[in-house]
């Protein structure tokens, strides 16, 4: 202090050092917590892994080996059927081929709940099933329609020797649908102008920014229409003479499970277990839905979080060196 009890401006000088340091050291304390928090949860993570990879759950054509005793296989077909989905034809053909390869398996159940999806993937199922009852004509194939068997669904059930579902669920759809958009209207309106290059006349028949032709509407159609019948051909050859002689059952309605048992779509009304405790003759069910690997499914689950936990460690380290 001077004479006047004005602060020199030299110890004015020292109390901003000193707020500066504590300041600084309050930030290296907070770098140096958040480091070891993100090392201590890649260890935890670490350690998981090694236990995983430990006590690793079988899977492929042993993850059923231990089951003892006869039983009912349970397959589920949840959700759209397609190619990237839980119902592709690869998880549930694996299921089919692992439950027919069992010996203790009395008949396979097919649990379905799905509005369908590719007719493709539905395809290669419906033969799947066909080629394994034939391999094995004394295990027996049951569709048992929860909530909604639609569509492909319905296709693939039509592979199996009975249908079931409740009184409730809603079964059918026998059809095939292509759609878009049209959106030339609103270009017009908003004055922007398609260019759009193609080599082949057709090659960009299904734009929703160009004019629609009545050629090219016909054809699609057309692609539709052959798809249809494959579906109904298929229909026909798995359910036979218990179907109605009715066209609308091809008009892709659906319709409720009593409905359904009217029209010959299903074969009776009942659940999973009702199949298999009076139809198999047992209690017992297994499920042989494909599952992924738990350790692949933590690997994806948190592979994200670990490449981002490692490089952020990292950074607060370059943060530290600086």
């Amino acid at each position: 202090m001077d004479n006047n009890g004005q602060q020199r401006p030299a110890d004015n000088s020292k109390e901003w050092k000193l707020i500066e340091k504590a300041l600084l050291s309050a930030q290296a304390e907070q770098r140096t917590a958040r480091r070891w928090g993100i090392f201590f949860k890649l260890l935890t993570f670490t350690y998981l892994i090694v236990v995983l990879a430990l006590l690793r759950v079988p899977g492929g054509a042993d993850r059923h080996a231990s089951v003892s005793g006869e039983h009912a296989a349970i397959i589920e077909v949840n959700g759209p059927i397609a190619a990237d989905q839980e119902a592709s034809a690869d998880a549930i053909v694996g299921a089919l081929r692992e439950a027919f390869d069992n010996p203790d398996v009395l008949g396979v159940i097919l649990r379905i709940n799905s509005p369908g999806g590719s007719p493709v993937q539905s395809g290669y199922v419906y033969d799947e099933i066909k080629r394994l009852k034939a391999e094995r004509p004394d295990v027996p194939v049951y569709a048992v329609i929860v909530d909604l068997g639609a569509s492909g669904a319905y296709y693939i059930a039509a592979a199996a020797d009975e249908i079931y579902a409740d009184k409730a669920s809603l079964v059918g759809s026998i059809g095939v649908i292509g759609s878009g958009f049209g959106f030339t209207g609103a270009m017009e309106k908003f004055g922007v102008e398609r260019r759009l290059y193609t080599s082949g006349e057709h090659k960009a028949f299904l734009d929703p920014f160009s004019p629609q032709k009545e050629d090219e509407k016909a054809f699609w159609e057309s692609v539709l229409k052959v798809t249809h019948n494959q579906f109904i051909d298929q229909v026909k050859a798995g359910r036979g003479d218990r179907l109605a002689d009715d066209p609308e059952l091809f008009s892709g309605l659906v319709w409720t499970g009593e409905q359904a048992l009217e029209y010959g779509l299903i074969d009776g009304l009942g659940s999973s277990s009702y199949v298999a405790r009076e139809l198999l003759g047992t209690e017992e069910l297994e499920n042989y839905t494909f599952q992924p690997d738990p350790f692949q499914r933590l690997i994806e689950r948190f592979g994200a979080s670990f490449g981002q936990g490692v490089a952020s460690f990292f950074s607060q380290q370059t943060v530290m060196l600086r």
